[in-house]
């Protein structure tokens, strides 16, 4: 498959680890103009200024904010890293600054916007293309260009050029026939021929390992960032991704008025598009033609069909009576293990071996045109919608100064897909790239099918945003604030120590919380139970013991926030996740079978307790003789918590001062012994980026003795 002379020809991504700055400075030059130059090639596809203003599709906006949108994302991103210091033109720099993500058909955008001409906005782009290179060829530069580094901002700003020079050409693609042209560096591929025969192929059990750290040599998504890994059992894939004429049975069974191969989601988008067949195709009375970016042709029958994750889902699901198999698309690891089979490697220099990076033709090409291994396409042609929602990787962070470019779609309603497609270039070529779309939404998209009988697991990408419950994963499994050590982790370390010569076969952890002390002690403890009132606190203990990682958002300040993540692998507790039980429970009223420990560890608990005196005056029971109580708290009795009546000390009493360390020797000293000095053990927890409590909990072991 030649490469037309007038195509566009897009650099790869650049080696930003380089050691040569003026070859680094040079490389990343060449880069901006290829994409600032190309992305505007696209727009002249249009073929009259209505073009700009009309919406190709309800859901998004008209062209105009695109050809505003990626300008704009330079001055913005420019600035939050002091690369320049002053706008260039405030109203577009807020007009076209948001609003890109699809919506939803019930989310419905009918804002009015004032938008300016196609003419002022490339005048505008002008300027901004002229700031861009002042900074390219002005500002100090040092090897790596790395997240921290401030020239991270410019690869972003032209990777981010990159994504939308593929959705505009969608867009294009989708808009009114009349109100687009041809144009001589966007033609589309003369190939066509017989349709191949698709079938199912084995494909070995084997590990799929990503491991991407920020010193790669190229540039990513946050969501690329972290350590993933995952034994994928044995599967048969499709040869080929599914063509035009093997989709044409789905439609010609009926599969579109079949409700049964939609699920919910999938009827309610069906009920809202009334589709009867893919959005790109057209039927007229000669027969069935398809829509190209700024044509319409006969039907290419041997093309991949280009649907949404609605519309597969629906394919796989009829394939499935057909062959009498589970079929269904493939998750993103196993999309992983066909590229590990297939022994492909990163897109080299010009011209792939696959239909990417726009390296043959504006538009896909015939299925059986490339091949990888036993497969053909595992990359370029059309995406591949996955069986994945996008989630975050272990040790995943938001970029700072793009803090939504990712976390938005950690909500399960964004699948993703991979593979790229014949425009996919830069960072959306590489083996690493994670792009997500919501389900109804059209890219140059297809898919493959999968046989296998292995269940699907959807990972967990919620972020806790209770900020009450944000604050207590924080600080328990957060980070360390003013040189103040983690303070659950310091007091189990200070009990296991005061252990040492004792039994240590049974731990409670009453008020558990959502568990790092429950963790901690089974390093030392052959069990431990974590009782909590909350049953909120107790799922996050529970989810970390499955080995999931945990989620939460962090006030920063006003409405923006911070992501944060941790899991048991990160704190070096993954072995002891069996050691651990939790459940929901209320220290004052405990069932019987909680009983025969060697540990009762009670922290930051008595002063919110309804009834402390009830839960220390029958606390021994649960105890063996010998065992050892730990209390801990900074005493702060609010009535709010404990009735007044109920406290234990922080009162005058005959006229003196009574301490709840008083109360504690008149409830515990029947049954226990103090065993040390009480203790003072700080901690620190953070309410938002630049808020904090400084507090000091006294600690203090008792032995029970009868």
């Amino acid at each position: 498959m030649s490469s037309p002379a007038l195509r566009p020809q897009m650099l790869r991504t650049p080696d930003l680890t380089q050691k040569d700055t003026q070859a680094l400075r040079e490389s990343i030059r060449e880069y901006f103009m290829n994409t600032f130059e190309t992305y505007e090639s696209l727009f002249e596809c249009l073929a009259c200024e209505d073009a700009f203003y009309e919406k190709p599709i309800a859901l998004r906006h008209p062209l105009i904010f695109y050809y505003g949108h990626t300008a704009t994302f330079f001055i913005n991103k420019l600035l939050l890293t002091h690369l320049i210091t002053e706008r260039l033109n405030p109203r577009y720099e807020a007009l076209f600054a948001v609003g890109v993500d699809e919506m939803s058909w019930d989310d419905l955008d009918d804002k009015h916007y004032d938008w300016p001409s196609p003419q002022q906005v490339k005048a505008y782009r002008d300027k901004v293309k002229k700031v861009v290179l002042d900074v390219i060829d002005t500002a100090p530069l040092s090897s790596p260009v790395n997240w921290e580094h401030p020239w991270w901002a410019i690869m972003m700003g032209i990777e981010h050029e990159r994504i939308h020079l593929e959705t505009s050409s969608v867009l294009i693609r989708q808009q009114r026939l009349d109100l687009v042209k041809s144009h001589q560096a966007w033609q589309p591929s003369p190939i066509t021929g017989v349709v191949p025969q698709n079938e199912l192929i084995d494909v070995a059990a084997g590990k799929v390992t990503h491991n991407q750290q920020k010193d790669n040599a190229y540039y990513g998504w946050d969501n690329e960032f972290g350590h993933h890994q995952a034994e994928i059992t044995a599967f048969t894939a499709s040869k080929y991704i599914v063509s035009n004429h093997e989709f044409l049975g789905f439609v010609e069974a009926g599969g579109y008025l079949n409700s049964a191969y939609w699920g919910e989601e999938g009827q309610g988008w069906l009920n809202f598009s009334e589709a009867e067949y893919p959005t790109f195709w057209l039927k007229k009375p000669d027969g069935w033609y398809l829509r190209l970016m700024t044509e319409e042709v006969p039907m290419r029958w041997d093309w991949p069909v280009e649907v949404n994750y609605h519309e597969a889902k629906a394919f796989c699901q009829w394939k499935s009576q057909q062959l009498n198999q589970n079929i269904r698309l493939p998750t993103e690891d196993e999309w992983y293990r066909l590229y590990d089979v297939a022994s492909l490697q990163e897109v080299g220099e010009q011209p792939a071996d696959a239909n990417i990076h726009l390296d043959y033709a504006a538009s896909s090409c015939p299925v059986n045109t490339f091949q990888h291994g036993d497969f053909f396409d595992v990359r370029g042609n059309v995406w591949q919608w996955s069986e994945t929602p996008i989630y975050p990787y272990n040790d995943f962070e938001a970029h700072p100064i793009y803090d939504d470019f990712t976390t938005p779609t950690f909500d399960e309603r964004h699948n993703l897909i991979k593979g790229g497609s014949w425009i996919s270039c830069g960072n959306e070529s590489l083996y690493a790239s994670r792009y997500a779309f919501r389900r109804h939404f059209f890219q140059h998209a297809g898919f493959r099918y999968v046989a296998s009988e292995q269940a699907v697991s959807i990972p967990d990408s919620h972020y806790e945003t209770d900020q009450f419950l944000s604050q207590y994963a924080e600080f328990h499994f957060g980070s360390e604030y003013f040189g103040v050590p983690n303070f659950s982790k310091a007091l189990a370390e200070l009990a296991i120590e005061t252990m040492i010569d004792r039994p240590k076969v049974k731990a409670l952890d009453i008020g558990c919380a959502v568990g790092r002390a429950t963790f901690e002690l089974a390093r030392a403890f052959e069990h431990v139970t974590g009782i909590d009132f909350s049953a909120r606190f107790i799922q996050h203990g529970v989810q970390l013991t499955k080995g999931e990682t945990l989620r939460y958002t962090l006030a920063a300040e006003g409405e923006l926030v911070q992501y944060k993540a941790c899991s048991l692998h990160q704190l070096g507790l993954e072995q002891i996740k069996d050691k651990v039980d939790f459940y929901q429970g209320d220290a004052c009223n405990l069932k019987s079978n909680f009983t025969g420990y060697d540990l009762i560890f009670a922290a930051n608990l008595i002063d919110r307790l309804y009834r402390p005196s009830q839960f220390l005056s029958q606390i021994h029971q649960r105890l063996n003789l010998g065992g050892v109580l730990m209390i801990a708290s900074p005493y702060t009795w609010l009535e709010e918590h404990t009735p007044r009546e109920e406290w234990i000390g922080g009162f005058k009493k005959d006229g003196e001062s009574f301490t709840t360390l008083d109360g504690l020797h008149a409830i515990l000293d029947q049954h226990f012994r103090l065993i040390t000095a009480p203790k003072e053990v700080p901690f620190v927890i953070r309410e938002t980026q630049h808020k904090f409590q400084h507090s000091l909990s006294e600690v203090t072991f008792w032995e029970r003795i009868k």
